[in-house]
């Protein structure tokens, strides 16, 4: 694996609006969310050299792109960024194809990616003759992505890519994301405000709020926070209570109910069939509405995960709910939004045992190197 690493220091104060981040990033894609305004784009633009910052260092690996200290300042065509925006931004006069070229006479003599291979991993084979006015959003996303490898990146560049399309393109370019994370082996900044999203393909997470790094560090340890979580909400329709992020195991297939079982250290979950091995690992999303709770360990029930837990805390959520956050074992937690009268009628409390009744779960990212989920 590649040892290059990113490493980003950036000040800049702008009419009433300051940003200060420092951070490194290794090979993998490296998440970085939070609501409008926070500075994403700005951190973004500082790293491709678009833009010149009040103080920086922007170091990869050994090479120095921004030092204000020392007066360095790399012209962005020589840094070998590749750089993918909200909109594609293709040439129109061009075809798919000369698109794509334009990207590889820009590498010079590196090594990259070929052409083919390009076409091959983003499925764009079909769409080389086309103008980009004859493309969907999707597929006009996925050929300024293979553009941009095609310049031969050495750090790769993503600017909410998926916030101009509607929820049926953003299904459609998101395996080939999934695809892009595990074929390149160099540094990937994913910027996005929607946290389905950042579970989905990010190794690890930065949360920025007001120009500061809030959290930082592994997805479901940071985004397993309420605090954390609140300050994303207001950008993201998706995240309306809390929702817990758990890395689980696929344990065994129940062929016969074409259902598989998933171990989360020590209780079952099942979801419908995956394509993936024992063993593989899976991303999971449950939202705190989804979960119900029992005191008693329910009977005749078509719910079929209910798992045996313990209340770990009670918040209040609003005039009529609250939070309930409970402990499945020795390290995962769960979240579980009732209302207050139910939770005065089963006499909830810190260190009671419960069950939670998990109505639906989300399976949001494929941890393995293996199939995908069917």
């Amino acid at each position: 694996m590649s040892e290059a690493r990113l490493s980003v220091g950036i000040a800049q104060h702008v009419e009433g609006f300051s940003l200060d981040v420092a951070f490194e990033a290794g090979p993998g894609v490296t998440g970085i969310i939070g609501p409008s305004g926070a500075g994403k784009s700005m951190t973004l633009s500082a790293i491709a050299g678009l833009t010149r910052r009040d103080s920086a260092r922007i170091a990869l690996g050994d090479e120095v792109f921004v030092d204000t200290a020392r007066g360095i300042f790399m012209p962005p065509e020589q840094r070998r960024v590749g750089y993918v925006f909200q909109e594609a931004r293709l040439f129109p006069h061009l075809s798919v194809a000369e698109n794509l070229d334009y990207g590889t006479k820009r590498r010079g003599s590196a090594s990259a990616m070929t052409r083919a291979e390009v076409v091959d991993l983003l499925g764009i084979g079909a769409l080389l003759d086309r103008r980009p006015h004859r493309l969907s959003g999707g597929e006009a996303q996925r050929v300024a992505i293979g553009r941009a490898l095609l310049s031969a990146p050495r750090l790769l560049l993503m600017d909410e890519p998926l916030s101009s399309l509607d929820i049926r393109r953003r299904r459609e370019i998101m395996p080939f994301l999934e695809a892009l994370h595990r074929r390149l082996d160099l540094p990937i900044l994913f910027v996005s405000h929607n946290i389905d999203e950042i579970v989905r393909l990010a190794d690890r997470v930065l949360v920025l709020h007001g120009g500061r790094i809030a959290a930082a560090g592994e997805v479901a340890e940071v985004l397993n926070h309420i605090d954390v979580q609140s300050l994303i909400l207001g950008a993201d329709d998706n995240a309306a209570d809390p929702a817990t992020i758990l890395e689980a195991r696929v344990s065994r297939h129940d062929t016969a109910h074409h259902l598989t079982e998933l171990d989360i250290g020590g209780a079952s979950l099942a979801v419908p069939a995956l394509a993936l091995a024992p063993g593989a690992r899976v991303r999971l999303r449950l939202h705190a509405r989804d979960i119900a709770l029992a005191t008693e360990r329910p009977a005749a029930l078509s719910i079929q995960n209910v798992i045996e837990a313990k209340i770990v805390e009670i918040k209040t959520a609003g005039p009529s709910q609250v939070d309930v956050e409970l402990a499945v074992g020795a390290q995962h937690r769960l979240f579980a939004r009732i209302t207050n009268r139910a939770a005065e009628q089963l006499q909830l409390a810190s260190g009671r045992p419960v069950w939670a009744l998990i109505k639906s779960v989300a399976l949001v990212g494929d941890l393995s190197d293996g199939a995908r989920a069917t």
